[in-house]
């Protein structure tokens, strides 16, 4: 089991990083090449909502992205700590825009939805440190890159 672990500077121009990596790593863990594009994006979203809500509850952490090779799937984890994620819903936190500007809620909820139409295995946690989205896509050893 291979694991990459990426953290960054919540702001909003190190999401487009995070993106980049998140395809690297999943295209040489296996993952179809015609899956990409919805790894990029998925991660995309995720990383946006970590880095709205730091800057939002003016937390200092750096977001965290895990992305996993196992035998038969890719995950990736994008976790905040943001204190307000304990005991809220999912989609409940406000978002960022690339100014850094605070976005409705409803901006939030969308990104969760994106997420949810283009990863079939997702999951939304929070705790009293802060939530975490997994995601994950099958792999298979004939798209692996060497």
């Amino acid at each position: 089991m291979a694991t990459v672990e990426l953290r960054f500077s919540a702001l909003p121009e190190h999401v487009r990083t995070a993106r980049l990596v998140a395809a690297a790593v999943a295209r040489r863990a296996g993952v179809d090449e015609a899956v990409l594009d919805e790894v990029r994006l998925a991660v995309g979203e995720a990383c946006t909502r970590a880095v709205g809500l730091h800057l939002s509850n003016g937390v200092e952490a750096p977001v965290r992205v895990v992305l996993t090779e196992e035998e038969k799937k890719f995950s990736i984890e994008v976790g905040d700590e943001s204190p307000t994620s304990a005991g809220l819903a999912p989609g409940s936190h406000p978002d960022v825009d690339d100014a850094g500007a605070a976005e409705p809620e409803g901006e939030d909820e969308m990104g969760l939805a994106v997420i949810s139409g283009l990863v079939d295995d997702v999951e939304v946690t929070s705790s009293e440190t802060g939530g975490v989205i997994r995601m994950s896509w099958p792999t298979s050893p004939q798209n692996l890159v060497p």
